[in-house]
């Protein structure tokens, strides 16, 4: 029997929001490409989030024991910790009141955030949600745009180009002045003004430097910024997830980098079980290249079971990656990154008969939901039920099934099979900035020296793991959701998962 079981979930959801702050066209900047009417606000509402259910059945013999993945979905990259605002200056930020009220203003900190990379290595961030609280000390993995807010941004490239052509990557402020025609520029108002112009991109906030020289470094950038592509991710190996026959190389999983070499680590029992990583002939590898096609080569009398191989490289991570919250946290995209470790990793599962599912998992932020992929390269076929719909996945076959999870919503099951054999997938599905908040809403961010959480947004606090818990301003009621209900065939009702109403994109 091949199970499926849940975690409790949490959400803080937003429901609908009007349209988002930005400078009109007779407002102080003028109309900037991420122009549109001054938001009205976000309107804030509590709904419950019905339980969503899955049900599975089928066969996967003897399988090993593996380590459930850490994050679930994540693709590989630098996975880090936040350790806080470090350079930063004073922002203000204008929002729109209800059916013509006057606005609001308040000021908040804008800069640089500083993450810890697992492994060794440092990163700079700034934030593309104002609206969101840091959580102190929360864990962030390097996720391509697609699956956050900027996968339907058409100014997400702009953003980037801010990136390489301010601060922290021009590091000669009086060179960067010169050119932006700022006046004197610190560290932290260069910081600042930055920060400033990423936010009219990411979030089509009505936001201003107090500086005046970071504000004019914000009018420079935010004018003169243009559409550059998306950056390679550090690592990653796709598929992450693959399965075959004892006696067959199992495989390719193909290495994206854009490290220039990573080494590649077998499984940690391959001295015992025999099972090697090689090339498409055999050969064995443990060095690799962007486009290297990776084998798991299971020897023929080999017992029913699944391994995992790591690749690894020290590397500079590019500028622009996105690193997303494993909690609900703010979002950040990087702007400096030191020597850092990258990883990713792939697991293969072999059978000597019946299906041989491989599962992997990425949020799909177009549909609303998380995308369970399952390919079968067993003899027999796989069938499993989602939300009252049977599958069925044929042998040699697969296909990609996207369970409902809503905005904010945090979710974590883990699938279970014979053998000790288990695939954890969790997360946030966090593909929207916020929005305005309503006039009143405390929005603040901390250094990281101060004993609170590091923030742009309404407070919340909570660890690694704690899924339980977000918190708010007296604006913002703490929504409750009800865990997804994963349950073993036979083993009761299934529910839908009700998601809210898509945000305005404000495009």
């Amino acid at each position: 029997m091949f199970s499926v079981s849940s975690a409790s979930t949490s959400s803080s959801t937003a429901a609908t929001e009007g349209s988002r702050g930005s400078r009109s066209g007779s407002g102080r900047h003028g109309q900037g490409p991420a122009g549109g009417g001054r938001g009205r606000g976000l309107v804030r509402a509590a709904a419950a989030v019905l339980a969503g259910g899955l049900v599975a059945a089928g066969t996967l013999v003897g399988a090993t024991a593996a380590t459930a993945d850490e994050a679930g979905q994540h693709q590989g990259g630098a996975t880090a910790v936040l350790d806080g605002l470090k350079t930063y200056d004073t922002a203000v930020l204008h929002t729109g009141g209800e059916d013509g009220a006057a606005g609001a203003t308040q000021e908040l900190p804008a800069g640089l955030f500083e993450l810890d990379v697992d492994g060794g290595g440092q990163l700079k961030t700034y934030c593309i949600d104002i609206h969101n609280p840091t959580q102190d000390q929360a864990k962030y993995l390097e996720t391509p745009w697609d699956q956050t807010s900027l996968g339907a941004n058409g100014n997400a490239g702009r953003i980037r180009w801010i990136l390489q052509h301010s601060y922290p990557q021009v590091d000669d402020l009086a060179e960067l002045a010169d050119e932006a025609g700022t006046g004197p520029l610190t560290a932290k108002t260069a910081a600042a003004g930055t920060q400033v112009a990423i936010w009219r991109f990411s979030d089509e906030a009505d936001v201003e430097a107090k500086d005046a020289h970071a504000e004019k470094l914000a009018d420079w950038l935010e004018k003169e910024a243009k559409s550059v592509a998306e950056p390679k991710a550090s690592v990653a190996l796709e598929p992450a997830a693959v399965s075959g026959k004892a006696g067959e190389r199992v495989g390719p999983v193909t290495v994206r980098t854009d490290a220039g070499q990573v080494s590649v680590t077998p499984p940690a029992d391959a001295a015992a079980s025999g099972v090697e990583v090689t090339d498409k002939d055999g050969k064995p590898i443990t060095q690799a290249a962007d486009g290297t096609g990776l084998y798991f080569d299971i020897p023929e009398d080999a017992a029913d079971g699944s391994a995992s191989l790591t690749v690894q490289a020290s590397t500079s991570v590019p500028v622009g990656r996105v690193f997303a919250g494993l909690t609900k946290s703010q979002t950040m995209i990087l702007a400096g990154s030191s020597e850092s470790t990258v990883t990713a990793t792939a697991s293969a599962t072999w059978a000597e008969k019946g299906a041989v599912p491989a599962l992997t998992a990425r949020k799909n932020c177009a549909e609303g939901g998380v995308d369970i992929t399952v390919g079968n390269k067993g003899d027999e076929a796989f069938t499993f039920e989602l939300a009252g719909t049977e599958h069925t996945i044929a042998a040699g076959e697969t296909r990609t099934v996207t369970i409902p999870v809503a905005e904010d919503q945090a979710y974590d099951f883990t699938i279970t099979g014979p053998g000790g054999f288990s695939k954890n997938f969790r997360g946030v599905l966090d593909c929207a900035t916020a929005g305005a908040p309503v006039p009143g809403d405390d929005i603040s961010t901390q250094s990281g020296a101060e004993p609170v959480p590091a923030q742009t947004g309404t407070s919340s606090t909570g660890a690694e793991g704690d899924l339980a818990e977000t918190g708010g301003s007296s604006a913002t009621p703490v929504i409750a959701g009800v865990a997804i209900a994963l349950v073993v065939l036979g083993g009761g009702a299934v529910f839908l998962l009700r998601r809210k109403q898509p945000q305005d994109s404000g495009e």
